[in-house]
């Protein structure tokens, strides 16, 4: 019981943000809640180390390296003109957003395209005079509908192709998700001009040209994409075509961070500007929600309950619900086996997979791409999404998505 009251207290904080005059972030909240079962013995060290997911850490790791290198050498900024050069208005930036971040994201991962797309999104907000809230939060919405249609769009998809049998899986994805998710990025973009139409009245200047700052650290950023689209490309090749080799996406990241780590002589000061706190967010959050799982208060609620768990429905609400609570990617390594026991079919598979999914458009928590963005805003320039801020539009635009997912696979 501790460990959940421990964790409805990490949610009320991580709503305020606030206590008396003291500003927290949202690592160190997490991380209190972390110490917290540590110290009234919830988990053991032993288990809490256990439960942190080095694979997401290190990958996390190697694409920020990626990320503040491209960002160190003026690349980033240079690539930003070039995308948004001709956007004359908000709408255009916005649905270039959505559409560009989201289709990415489906290929590149979406806390890949988080990591990279948030300085550019900062910077357009910067020069253009537009409030960030906005662009932070269509790049939120649009790398994690975007990545529903992928079987590596995001890492629970990749476990529920891989293991839940999927075959034919970038086919399946496809053929059952591309077009409601595109419908969803349409409404995305819908409820987004809704709740700012003061905003998007407001008309843009050209963006300024950028220029490289550096340009072999520049050329060293620019290998590292190339190595991770040849690598994303491999890996869809195996996948595909069902070879008995494959690779981590851990190791994607690594090898992409190596050119930068082995060749730049800035490679220490750009690993000690890379967002850490975000890592310790992570490794914290790993070990708080491993405790909440140990206190068995979710299965025995789910036994007891009389829903059909292999009703798409019941599956699309479960994930949702319990992704806010253990995070997406530990429900569909706890829910999946359950659901494979129940014969669920290939539609049930893909409703697990898009349930857990947009359940990142619901609250900040229910994405790790949406703690990427928010705390590499804070940490660029001070801007920040709120709570009430992502749930506003997040709550309409999650239950509209569903309806959409649901029509589409029942």
């Amino acid at each position: 019981m501790i460990s959940f009251i421990t964790l409805l207290i990490v949610f009320s904080l991580i709503a305020i943000r606030q206590i008396g005059n003291v500003k927290l972030h949202i690592w160190q909240i997490m991380l209190g809640g972390a110490v917290v079962v540590l110290l009234s013995g919830q988990i053991s060290f032993p288990a809490a180390l256990h439960a942190i997911n080095f694979d997401v850490i290190v990958f996390l790791f190697g694409m920020f390296i990626v990320g503040r290198a491209l960002e160190e050498s003026g690349y980033l900024s240079h690539l930003s003109y070039l995308l948004f050069k001709r956007a004359q208005s908000l709408d255009i930036v916005i649905l270039i957003i959505l559409f560009v971040m989201g289709i990415t994201s489906s290929f590149l991962m979406n806390d890949t395209v988080a990591i990279i797309g948030t300085p550019v999104v900062l910077l357009v907000a910067k020069q253009n005079k537009i409030e960030s809230k906005i662009l932070l939060l269509a790049l939120a919405f649009a790398v994690t509908i975007g990545s529903v249609m992928s079987p590596i769009g995001n890492p629970q998809n990749l476990i529920i192709a891989v293991n839940g049998g999927v075959k034919n899986s970038f086919v399946v994805f496809l053929k059952f998700l591309f077009i409601p998710t595109i419908l969803n990025l349409i409404f995305a973009y819908l409820l987004l001009k809704l709740f700012f139409r003061k905003e998007f009245k407001k008309e843009l200047k050209n963006i300024s040209p950028q220029l490289i700052i550096d340009k072999k650290l520049a050329m060293l950023s620019k290998i590292s994409l190339v190595v991770i689209f040849i690598a994303v490309i491999l890996k869809i090749t195996l996948i595909s075509f069902h070879f008995n080799y494959d690779f981590r996406l851990t190791d994607i990241a690594v090898v992409a961070a190596l050119p930068i780590v082995l060749f730049d002589s800035r490679r220490f000061d750009i690993i000690k500007k890379i967002d850490w706190h975000t890592l310790a967010f992570f490794a914290a959050m790993f070990v708080l929600m491993q405790s909440v799982w140990n206190s068995g208060i979710f299965q025995k609620g789910m036994d007891y309950s009389d829903f059909n768990l292999k009703s798409t429905l019941i599956i699309l609400g479960i994930s949702v619900i319990l992704s806010q609570l253990i995070s997406n990617v530990p429900l569909v390594v706890l829910y999946l086996p359950l659901l494979m026991r129940l014969g669920i079919g290939t539609r049930g598979m893909l409703a697990l997979s898009a349930g857990s999914t947009i359940a990142g458009n619901l609250f900040i928590l229910g994405a790790a791409s949406n703690i990427i963005i928010i705390q590499t805003a804070e940490k660029r320039t001070g801007d920040t999404l709120t709570f009430i801020d992502f749930a506003k539009i997040g709550v309409p635009l999650t239950i509209v998505n569903l309806l959409v997912y649901y029509l589409f696979l029942h």
